[in-house]
């Protein structure tokens, strides 16, 4: 049976929870929590803050961003993973082979953030590397939409192989931006048709195996004046034209690409309006609270299908399953070269 989970997901101060955070989690509209680097300490210490979380709420969602490379909030405990630019340049060096490094990749991921007590990492990038965008760059499979569809679809497959859904990001392609979105409003002035033959490709291939897909903070005025994650246009064409069906994640309420929507409370109801399902207000607190008493009574489903439904592996057997060894040693050897 599908519960009605809250549509706020919240940030944590620290590593181990707070007494006032204990009460801030009991709210209705919080259906889920993010952590952060701040929140990590290894990965004994994030299953336990999981547990204690779950002891609160047990049905909350619990999400990190684990892509790999520069975007790894847990090092301690877990395989280093190599950036995805680096795995795709690996995996395009024997292409007979593509498909299966990026899906191990993605099952070992899966098992990893599984045994630390997570429902989904919000990966993989589904951007195409323009070479424009620092803040993307090495975060991207590369700049062939192609390769970056089939290569991401693997690691899709991989996490899907170990129980976890796979969150696509960011809709519809925040690659073709030099602007940071974490600082400013990019606004990506390029044709229409251009963002559908390329930017689009990878979601609009793998939008029914996603389970999740965020937006980016970024204006797209060929189609639509707003940013793609307050945009009904945008967000109506990854339902009914892409026939995506699963969860909706606006990016952080908080950034400074989103701030131009207006209050915290606004920049919520034009997220809600447009179609998102979850929003992530993080690292600020005053906005937090702003939201979350906007969201009574704003319940949604869909986030918790994304709940990881298997009995969790155990971090300290995952090294006895020689597919474990085999795939834990090429990424690490990957990151040290």
């Amino acid at each position: 049976m599908t519960h009605t989970l809250g549509p706020v997901m919240l940030d944590l101060e620290g590593p181990q929870l707070r007494n006032e955070e204990r009460e801030l989690l009991r709210h209705e509209a919080v259906g889920g929590v993010i952590l952060f680097g701040r929140n990590v300490e290894d990965a004994s210490q994030v299953r336990e803050l999981c547990s204690d979380i779950r002891r609160v709420r047990p049905e909350l969602l619990l999400a990190m961003d684990q892509e790999g490379g520069r975007v790894q909030r847990l090092r301690q405990g877990v395989t280093r993973l190599p950036s995805m630019s680096r795995l795709a340049r690996a995996a395009m060096s024997v292409p007979k082979e593509a498909q299966r490094v990026c899906r191990d990749a993605g099952w070992l991921l899966g098992m990893e953030m599984a045994a630390c007590g997570l429902d989904i990492t919000f990966a993989p990038v589904l951007d195409i590397d323009t070479g424009l965008s620092s803040v993307i760059g090495d975060r991207s499979f590369g700049s062939d939409p192609e390769w970056v569809t089939t290569l991401a679809g693997a690691l899709v497959e991989g996490l899907g192989s170990a129980g976890m859904a796979a969150v696509g990001k960011h809709y519809p392609g925040h690659g073709g931006v030099a602007a940071d979105s974490h600082l400013e409003l990019p606004v990506d002035d390029r044709p229409m048709t251009e963002i559908m033959e390329v930017d689009l490709m990878p979601f609009r291939q793998l939008a029914s195996q996603l389970g999740g897909v965020m937006p980016a903070h970024v204006v797209y005025p060929q189609f639509d004046h707003r940013p793609a994650g307050f945009s009904p246009l945008w967000l109506g064409l990854l339902r009914e034209t892409l026939g995506f069906k699963g969860t909706v994640f606006s990016d952080d309420l908080s950034m400074l690409g989103a701030c131009s929507a207006g209050s915290p409370s606004e920049r919520a109801e034009l997220a809600l309006t447009a179609g998102c399902d979850m929003l992530l207000v993080c690292n600020d607190r005053a906005a937090a609270l702003e939201v979350i008493d906007f969201c009574i009574g704003k319940g949604t489903r869909r986030p918790e299908k994304l709940r990881y439904g298997r009995a969790r592996p155990d971090l300290e057997t995952l090294a006895a399953l020689g597919r474990w060894r085999r795939v834990h040693a090429h990424l690490e050897s990957l990151c040290d070269s």
